[in-house]
């Protein structure tokens, strides 16, 4: 697919959800043209063609998080939900975000860092003026919450390998997404 036919697909779409964590015009304007050259640049690398809305609206979080963390306003868009877009099926990426917006914030700030940021724990130590070792311990409990909020919403269960196994509710079943 073409940059240009996604951005006819799309830029509205992530115009209004850049629009909602940023609310200067002329910064909007600013950070959808870094999204879609961002996009550009990398759109050979997405193998899963079924997943570009999701993709391209994890560009656009990723290109606000970089303008609040440049302009010192991090904890600000890292408290907000992670992501507004919606699907058409239920599933279990839909339970995500409010599971994540669960944590307590001091498991939150590390895990989207380093889970949704990419950025290394050492990095994350640094930024949040905190030791390495408690990095480390609350990016752990943040992912075993999540876990456990999957198999309290969900009903998933770990299997002998210690991976979440289980089907799917529909949202009207679902504890978190109803």
């Amino acid at each position: 697919m073409e940059t240009s036919d996604l951005w006819k697909a799309y830029h509205k779409d992530i115009r209004l959800f850049i629009k909602s964590k940023v609310k200067n015009d002329q910064i909007v304007d600013d950070l959808i043209q870094e999204t879609f050259i961002k996009v550009h640049g990398n759109k050979n690398k997405l193998r899963d063609h079924s997943k570009i809305k999701s993709w391209l609206f994890t560009i656009a979080r990723n290109i606000v998080y970089d303008y609040f963390k440049e302009n010192k306003q991090t904890t600000d868009f890292i408290n907000e939900q992670i992501c507004e877009e919606t699907y058409a099926d239920h599933s279990e990426k839909d339970c995500l975000p409010e599971l994540i917006n669960r944590l307590p914030e001091k498991y939150r700030n590390p895990l989207l860092l380093s889970d949704v940021k990419g950025l290394k724990q050492k990095q994350i130590a640094e930024q949040l003026e905190i030791p390495l070792s408690t990095v480390k311990s609350q990016i752990q409990r943040a992912r075993k919450m999540i876990i456990q909020g999957y198999m309290d919403c969900c009903d998933y269960k770990l299997n002998d390998k210690g991976k979440l196994v289980g089907e799917t509710k529909g949202k009207e079943n679902c504890k978190i997404c109803r």
